[in-house]
């Protein structure tokens, strides 16, 4: 068997090398608006659906997305990596499921792309489900698990119990998938660091290919934000953050995961592909309500209602809500803010090559800023995030943008 198809059989692909900036469009995002009930801190553009029967609306969101895609990929374009997100992809049942997969392989080629991600709920992977995304071709799964602690759980307003999250890998292992995330979060009001612990051994317990460690975030418009506002819910404070923040980069580092971006990390050759493109400023085609693309140096986003996605596309029209094409400079800053992201940064080299701007002219000031207050290192010829700066990297970004 070839490299690249073992590559998409889901084997393991070589060490991450550092990606290069730009180029043209590679990836292909799908987003499904449908979710059983909306997590407190979520700020994704999804709709609930509490009944346990299919989801409402699922039979014409499927035909305005097969419109979107024949109007606004091209015919010749074929991804090389697919993510499709949400909500819950795993909230259609079987057959919505299985023809939702349908419409997106025909923009990949055909032995598949070298990556197809499709995020699953604990409380919605079913052993059928699961059969259709191996006959589908997707090759990674990745599970949002978010804690294995009842009381995080319920917090968070997951619908999984932490048995089902715990059978979640077993039973996509039991079907050949080679290829797994699981997604935590840390920084949870009223948890503590002994429970994170417990989180992070029961996840490397189970051996997934990559972790995903995000601290909470209470998002604007969220019931989390609104909690917080009316005095019912506290943010965990700077300084307890930090402590799980170094929590996690230790006793996953132990485990054999290596960090290779803020919230990632990886067994070797298991980065995420599709996330790579994104942090390399890498160009994509959205589809789906809220879904954004990134083509030709312009930058577009879907209206984030269902209804109306919908009727745009019924009425012969895209469901944009909004289309922009930044500055050179103001393209070249997110581009560096983008790189940041990743542990080993971005060379002086390559960003110019990319973006046709020196960082150090483009934003020296502020760089040299950063680096005296231990943030970024490497400069001149590299910059990267220091340890503290990847736990203050919202307030590096601020500086830069």
């Amino acid at each position: 068997m070839a490299e690249e198809e073992r590559d998409r059989a889901g084997d393991p692909v070589p060490a991450m090398e550092p990606s290069p900036l730009g180029g043209s469009p590679s990836g292909l995002y799908v987003h499904v608006p449908f979710c059983v009930r909306k997590c407190g801190y979520c700020d994704f553009y999804s709709l609930p659906n509490p009944t346990g029967r299919a989801a409402p609306d699922a039979a014409r969101y499927l035909a305005a997305l097969e419109t979107e895609l024949e109007r606004t990929v091209p015919a010749e374009f074929r991804a090389r990596t697919v993510f499709v997100g949400g909500g819950t992809p795993t909230e259609l049942d079987a057959r919505d499921l299985a023809r939702l997969l349908e419409i997106v392989a025909r923009r990949t080629a055909p032995g598949g792309p070298d990556e197809f991600t499709v995020e699953a709920n604990p409380g919605t992977l079913t052993r059928e489900k699961a059969l259709v995304l191996r006959e589908s071709g997707v090759t990674r799964v990745s599970v949002g698990v978010q804690s294995f602690d009842p009381r995080n759980l319920a917090f968070l307003g997951r619908i999984h119990s932490p048995e089902e999250a715990s059978a979640s890998v077993p039973l996509l292992r039991d079907l050949g998938f080679s290829n797994i995330n699981l997604d935590l979060i840390f920084g949870i009001p009223g948890s503590s660091r002994e429970a994170l612990v417990s989180d992070l051994e029961q996840a490397a317990a189970l051996g997934p290919d990559h972790i995903a460690c995000y601290c909470l975030i209470f998002e604007e418009g969220t019931p989390l934000r609104k909690l917080r506002d009316a005095g019912l819910a506290f943010e965990v404070e700077e300084g307890e953050e930090l402590a799980q923040y170094e929590l996690v980069r230790d006793r996953l580092g132990r485990a054999g995961y290596g960090q290779y971006e803020i919230s990632n990390f990886a067994r070797p050759g298991r980065e995420c592909r599709h996330n790579l493109l994104y942090w390399g400023a890498g160009e994509y085609y959205g589809l789906g309500p809220a879904a954004h693309s990134h083509v030709s140096g312009a930058r577009s986003g879907n209206v984030r209602d269902l209804a109306a996605y919908c009727e745009a596309l019924e009425g012969g029209r895209l469901a944009r809500a909004f289309e922009e094409r930044l500055e050179p400079a103001a393209k070249a800053r997110e581009t560096l803010v983008m790189a940041l992201r990743r542990l080993d940064g971005v060379s002086r080299a390559a960003f110019l090559r990319a973006t046709g701007f020196d960082y150090l002219e483009l934003a020296g000031h502020a760089l040299e800023r950063l680096a005296g207050l231990g943030l970024v290192a490497g400069l001149p010829d590299r910059v990267r995030l220091t340890e503290r700066g990847l736990f203050l990297s919202d307030s590096v970004f601020g500086e830069l943008v």
